[in-house]
């Protein structure tokens, strides 16, 4: 009977155990989990520690900048030889400064635009120069990928560019031989779509110049001094840029006759055509610079500005003739895929039947035939779509030619 009561409290104790056991290994898995549930707690705190003082620095470092005192803006009128500058601040007068120690010699030139600590007025930096978003905002190609090739029925016209243009970029000792001063530039006439741009982009290619292009509206501004503002600035990028060739189109908007009777706008304009006249022959040397201007209103054209030393050749730009539209069609048409046979394309043809046509509306034609071999799922161009496309493209007659004519005449 012991024996048996004895093996009932085994049993019990057994049971009792097991169960405190799994209850022991219940509470060793909690711990666990809460011991790695700390542990990322505690990494997230040290990283959001890290982020907070990183912010906090970021901070302090602002407010730093915000404490520090505005600076004055000057331009150097001259340096005199005991190391100290004559700058012309921007709020008016002129002050005899010294220049902190760690600005290079080098960086300090007259008409620099220089950083001035506003209690001692001392140069304490150098500015970069300021040119406007919209000089910098133009048309500015490195080197074109026009070449003379990519124009027909300009022969003459090519010359005259390459002896005003080109020469004096590429073989400037030819003048210091005959001892004349190369031209400045040249400007373009002729109607619209002949090819002035195109001869400019080429000029510039050929030259390996950088190509600066602006329309002549763009520099005639609202506010006074403005437009001379940005021609200046204009040529002062074209000399840092240079070789440079420097286009302005439709010159006849900032380039018109100066009138006795004149409106506000009208006045500003000729101070921007002043400027203008200024930079072509002023007192700073245009060297590696050289200006294309291009207009089909030369009759409007300021006296001024059409003088020898400031537009040194005027090289009109015709619409082509019969053979010049042959090289333009040709020029156009082999960069097109056509058919052979009876339907492949008649040069002389399509010359004669557009005559008084540019170069522009020329180009038209071809994309138009173009337009109409796709539109027939075709890979090739016909004659036919070349004779289409002439019939829906607008030609200039020849009445309208002799127009012309007489404009440049």
């Amino acid at each position: 009977m012991s024996d048996e009561i004895s093996n009932e409290e085994v049993e019990k104790f057994s049971e009792a155990l097991n169960k405190r056991i799994a209850m022991l290994e219940e509470i060793n898995e909690r711990l666990i989990d809460e011991a790695q549930d700390n542990e990322g707690e505690k990494r997230y705190i040290q990283n959001e520690m890290g982020r907070l003082q990183k912010e906090i620095q970021r901070i302090k470092f602002e407010l730093d900048r915000m404490k520090t005192p505005p600076m004055i803006i000057g331009t150097i009128k001259d340096i005199l030889t005991d190391g100290r500058v004559v700058v012309k601040s921007s709020t008016g007068p002129d002050f005899i400064v010294n220049i902190a120690e760690y600005i290079s010699d080098e960086s300090v030139i007259v008409g620099s635009r220089v950083a001035l600590n506003k209690q001692s007025l001392a140069v304490v930096g150098v500015l970069p120069q300021s040119i406007d978003p919209i000089i910098t905002g133009g048309e500015v190609i490195e080197k074109p990928q026009i070449s003379y090739e990519d124009i027909g029925g300009l022969e003459e016209q090519i010359r005259e560019i390459k002896e005003a243009i080109e020469d004096p970029l590429l073989k400037p000792e030819l003048y210091a031989k005959v001892g004349i001063e190369p031209p400045n530039g040249v400007l373009l006439v002729g109607p619209p779509g002949t090819g002035k741009t195109l001869l400019a982009k080429a000029a510039a290619h050929e030259t390996n110049a950088t190509f600066i292009k602006f329309v002549g509206s763009e520099l005639v501004q609202k506010y006074i001094g403005e437009g001379a503002r940005l021609v200046r600035e204009l040529f002062e990028m074209a000399r840092e840029k240079a070789p440079a060739i420097v286009f302005i189109d439709e010159l006849d908007s900032v380039g018109a006759k100066r009138l006795e009777v004149a409106t506000s706008g009208d006045r500003e304009v000729q101070r921007t055509l002043m400027q203008l006249l200024s930079e072509l022959d002023g007192f700073d040397s245009l060297e590696d610079v050289k200006i294309i201007g291009a207009t089909n209103r030369p009759d409007i054209l300021d006296d001024a500005l059409l003088r020898p030393g400031r537009f040194d050749r005027i090289i009109e730009i015709p619409a082509p003739n019969y053979q010049g539209r042959m090289e333009i069609f040709h020029i156009h048409a082999k960069k097109m895929s056509s058919v052979r046979g009876k339907e492949a394309l008649n040069f002389e043809e399509l010359a004669t039947r557009t005559s008084g046509a540019t170069g522009a509306e020329i180009k038209a034609i071809c994309t138009e035939a173009g337009i109409f071999a796709i539109r027939e799922d075709r890979s090739k161009v016909r004659m036919s779509d070349f004779l289409q496309a002439i019939e829906k493209v607008s030609i200039v007659d020849m009445e309208a030619d002799d127009e012309h004519k007489k404009m440049y005449a």
